[in-house]
């Protein structure tokens, strides 16, 4: 499958790196190809430069947002969430019309300091927000409730039998997304229901920070008994 996989930090790379490995044909889309290209130092938060990772997974190609997403039949946002929409929007509408947007980004505001308020919640989410905006796309959200390496290995974890949920309208979508998922080793995907419940899988993420911080580590998640 041809996937666009919208960002170039830690999460788009794990994503990106995952999918390349089991033969999908993959473009990752950044703002500014240049800038991205140019860059040798890491980021202020330490993340080696997109270069460095680049040279180790080369059938992975490197376009803007609206390269990427028109390259794809699968679009995945890996972008911070305030940065989300307009990345989108510089994808363009005509890219994204018809097909699978995965989205993996979480509406965490750094404005303030630690930890981060969210965004939008409660009535809405960047989900909704994100189907609003682009009415002719298959939004379904995923992922989201997870670090970056346990996306793609839940296997990381014991036997990889915990807990991971999407949400969307189109049934078909997110029948697509399921396969990819289960395609990285999940085995207990609960589906949620229609957009409005990313709202409760965006919701999670201030609890999920602070286990973060109560662990010291990143590398957990949650399993629903039943």
């Amino acid at each position: 499958m041809r996937i666009a996989v919208l960002g170039t930090g830690s999460v788009g790379r794990a994503i990106a790196g995952r999918l390349a490995a089991q033969g999908h044909e993959v473009m990752v889309g950044t703002r500014d190809v240049a800038s991205t290209t140019a860059r040798t130092e890491p980021d202020a938060r330490g993340i080696p430069a997109y270069q460095a990772w680049a040279t180790d997974h080369p059938g992975v190609k490197l376009g803007t947002f609206a390269d990427a997403a028109a390259h794809a039949e699968l679009v995945v946002t890996a972008t911070q969430g305030e940065a989300t929409l307009p990345a989108l929007e510089s994808a363009g509408a005509h890219n994204l019309a018809g097909k699978v947007v995965l989205d993996i980004s979480n509406p965490l505001d750094f404005s303030h300091g630690m930890p981060p308020t969210l965004l939008v919640k409660d009535t809405d989410s960047l989900g909704e927000q994100i189907q609003r905006t682009f009415a002719d796309a298959r939004v379904v959200k995923g992922l989201n409730t997870l670090t970056a390496s346990l996306m793609v290995d839940p296997g990381q974890l014991g036997d990889g039998d915990h807990s991971v949920f999407v949400a969307g309208n189109d049934a078909d979508a997110k029948a697509t997304v399921v396969d990819l998922l289960h395609g990285f080793g999940w085995r207990d995907v609960i589906d949620l229901g229609d957009i409005s419940a990313a709202r409760g899988t965006e919701m999670y993420l201030p609890l999920w920070l602070r286990l973060m911080g109560s662990l010291g580590n990143h590398v957990f998640n949650i399993k629903v008994v039943r």
